[in-house]
């Protein structure tokens, strides 16, 4: 699946607004320490006229001015670093600003995509925006305790135990979760937070609500002009850093389904790829709805993180209506 010309072009657009939004904010920071610190500003004045004196030296022929260049610029950034320091600004303060210091918002390395423009690629190919919504309020500094106690505490403190190795784990180690038991107990929560943190160290991350992922592979499958539009879909389900399926069980399952699920969590399985699930099914009624393969599958590969307690999305909504 190809990006169009407008969709490049929006991809696009967002890098040069973040270029603009950066180079603004170094503009701001710079103006700050001038204000604050003169002799800052004198020193960066100096810069221009020192490497120009000695240029003309070089020119001239001697041989020992550019040796002594880079020292006087070398003390010169010294004493910048330490004027910053004794301000109370950070050594690097006024250094470039990147959203992505990769590919420093170019989007490409060494002429190959960067792994953030590969994720706007997926935002935009397969409607990811929900993700982006999810992570902004569904993340670890927002996670809460408050609304389990007893055996389901115990069982939430676990998972979050859990998702915190996932992540720091990530790079390391193969790894997939299940996380599995009632309504609104934390199950899409803890996906969300471990998402936020994968996408801000530059992984690949598609989330997918079990009845979209499906409707969308019916969708190519079933279209006969679009095969090579499958083929790209398949290949990034089969090869991004992590995919996300959220509320299995929430779609219309038949053999299509069932297929196509065992093929995604095989060929996950065979390539290393991580996999979270989340369902509000039980292991019994995961293992009768879909195939013993699958069940085996999933039981003999995956982290199985149960959750239970009262569903807090319904009592937060009770306790903001009164």
């Amino acid at each position: 699946m190809a990006l169009t010309k407008a969709q490049y072009d929006t991809i696009k657009r967002n890098y040069e607004e973040r270029q603009t939004r950066n180079m603004r904010l170094l503009m701001q920071r710079r103006e700050q320490v001038y204000s604050r610190l003169p002799e800052y500003q004198q020193l960066d004045a100096s810069v221009g006229a020192t490497s120009v004196a000695h240029a003309r030296l070089l020119l001239e022929g001697d041989t020992g001015a550019l040796a002594e260049l880079k020292q006087q610029l070398a003390e010169t950034s010294a004493r910048r670093r330490a004027l910053l320091i004794q301000a109370g600004f950070s050594p690097d303060y006024l250094e470039p600003i990147y959203d992505c210091p990769d590919c420093q918002d170019t989007g490409y390395i060494n002429g190959k995509k960067c792994h953030c423009f590969r994720q706007q690629e997926i935002t935009l190919l397969y409607e990811q925006s929900g993700i982006q919504e999810m992570i902004a309020r569904e993340n670890f500094d927002t996670l809460s305790t408050a609304y389990y106690q007893g055996e389901d505490l115990q069982r939430f403190e676990k998972a979050v135990s859990i998702s915190h190795k996932f992540v720091d784990e990530f790079k390391k180690n193969y790894q997939n979760l299940l996380f599995y038991g009632t309504v609104g107990t934390g199950k899409s929560f803890l996906s969300g937070c471990i998402a936020r943190e994968l996408l801000s160290q530059g992984l690949a991350v598609i989330y997918f609500s079990a009845c979209g992922l499906f409707e969308t592979l019916a969708r190519y499958s079933f279209d006969t002009k679009s095969k090579e539009t499958l083929y790209n879909l398949y290949k990034d389900l089969y090869n991004s850093d992590l995919v996300i399926i959220d509320d299995l069980g929430t779609e219309v399952t038949n053999n299509f389904v069932t297929s196509q699920l065992f093929s995604l969590l095989n060929e996950r399985h065979l390539r290393q790829r991580a996999t979270i699930i989340s369902t509000n099914l039980n292991l019994e009624e995961l293992r009768d709805r879909y195939s013993d393969r699958i069940f085996s599958r999933i039981t003999s590969n995956y982290s199985l993180c149960k959750l239970s307690g009262q569903d807090i999305r319904m009592y937060k909504k009770r306790f903001s209506g009164k």
